[in-house]
């Protein structure tokens, strides 16, 4: 009887060995979820992040950091300090907390390089050129460069300082054209004011500044290719948010930030 009980005993472990040996593995557990690849990532970057960027770009500025804080929903973008070049770069020379530095000469940026702010290579993300603006009706009968040499019109020119008024002397120089400008005003942005209240006959400012204004007309003078304004922008050493500043510089040399400002009239550098 000992032996049957034994017998039996030996059969049931061998069946209940087999059984496990026949049953599927189970999964191994994965080591992490599948991204859905229509589910954006979500950026880990965030606090406020401070530009400064020249008044040519403040419509490309404006439209660029509302599409990288829909990128990066923790960063938020502070209002963005638009201003002459030279303004801008005598400011964060002075000790102004800045991120980031986008400016339309590579001049004023290179000052804030030589003070020892920026030690990374600035990167050029976009180029644009002079046009005549005047106002709607053109009341002044401008038709060329030539034009605003004469003393009757009232003609507004950037500072000299500035990089629309640096690009205003070469080109006028280039065809020997001496004007006696009734102001000169410290950013584009004065300038085309000027134009477009009427308070002047006609003015220099940028391709991108008259790109879709109503209350201006413009033309371009003959050798506005030859005076070609290069913008360079880089994040600033002493960043208060480096790493937003390092994201928001890739941003605009980035295809996203390229099609805005291709959209806008900017050229490519």
């Amino acid at each position: 009887m000992r032996t049957i009980r034994a017998l039996a005993v030996v059969a049931a472990v061998t069946a209940a060995a087999a059984l496990t040996a026949c049953a599927s593995p189970a999964p191994a557990p994965s080591a992490s979820p599948t991204a859905d690849p229509d589910v954006p990532e979500t950026s880990a970057l965030g606090g406020e992040l401070t530009v400064s960027a020249a008044a040519s770009l403040k419509a490309a500025f404006d439209e660029i950091a509302a599409a990288f804080e829909a990128a990066n929903p923790g960063v938020d973008v502070l209002p963005i300090e638009y201003d002459g070049s030279s303004t801008l770069a005598t400011q964060i020379i002075e000790g102004k907390p800045v991120d980031v530095f986008a400016s339309a000469d590579e001049g004023n940026l290179q000052k804030v390089v030589d003070a020892g702010l920026i030690t990374s290579t600035p990167v050029l993300f976009a180029t644009n050129t002079l046009v005549i603006a005047v106002p709607e009706g053109n009341p002044g009968g401008v038709t060329s460069l030539a034009d605003l040499a004469d003393p009757a019109l009232r003609v507004v020119l950037c500072d000299a300082e500035v990089p629309c008024g640096k690009a205003a002397t070469k080109l006028l120089g280039l065809d020997g054209v001496a004007v006696a400008p009734v102001s000169f005003e410290q950013n584009v942005t004065a300038v085309l004011t000027k134009v477009a209240a009427g308070e002047a006959d006609a003015g220099l400012v940028y391709a991108t500044d008259v790109a879709g204004r109503t209350d201006v007309e413009s033309m371009v003078p003959d050798r506005a290719g030859e005076v070609v304004n290069r913008y360079p922008i880089a994040a600033l050493d002493a960043a208060p948010n480096a790493a937003a500043a390092a994201a928001f510089a890739a941003f605009v040399t980035g295809p996203q930030g390229q099609a805005i400002l291709g959209k806008l009239g900017f050229g490519r550098p």
